[in-house]
């Protein structure tokens, strides 16, 4: 299986966020759309940084409630790791685990064409692993 077929299955929305936003403003939108990770592209629709909710702990455990009026070009990763949307399942989740990182932006062509999490990868790999075991349950009652 691969990135491509989980983008098909659960969208291709990617929520993204310019750098010059306040980590409050951020904090905001993911507490509002219930997600883990934004986006932040320049002009151009490139990739220059994901501001995770970890991002913004660190900044908060560092400098307290004024962390929030902290842009979030300040606060996000800029040495962003990305998947091919033809990379299949377990080489995201192997770079993730290898990374330390949740959330991965999806590109093709160097553009952006989704996201996913460790979450979306973790669901699709629980329920290949269902449907194998239940096609082995199948085979196994027909042979006997």
């Amino acid at each position: 299986m691969i990135i491509e077929q989980i983008l098909n299955d659960k969208g291709r929305e990617v929520i993204t966020l310019r750098a010059d936003h306040t980590l409050r403003e951020a904090a905001r939108l993911l507490d509002e759309r219930r997600i883990g990770a934004v986006v932040t592209l320049d002009a151009d629709g490139e990739i220059v940084g994901v501001l995770s909710e970890r991002d913004i702990v660190r900044q908060f455990a560092k400098l307290g409630e004024g962390a929030l009026e902290m842009p979030v070009g300040q606060a996000m990763t800029r040495a962003v790791i990305t998947i091919s949307a033809e990379a299949p399942i377990d080489q995201a989740l192997q770079l993730m685990t290898d990374r330390r990182i949740r959330h991965l932006p999806v590109v093709r062509n160097n553009r952006l064409t989704g996201f996913v999490s460790i979450g979306d990868l973790v669901k699709w790999k629980i329920a290949e692993t269902e449907a194998e075991a239940q096609a082995m349950k199948s085979y196994l009652s027909a042979q006997f």
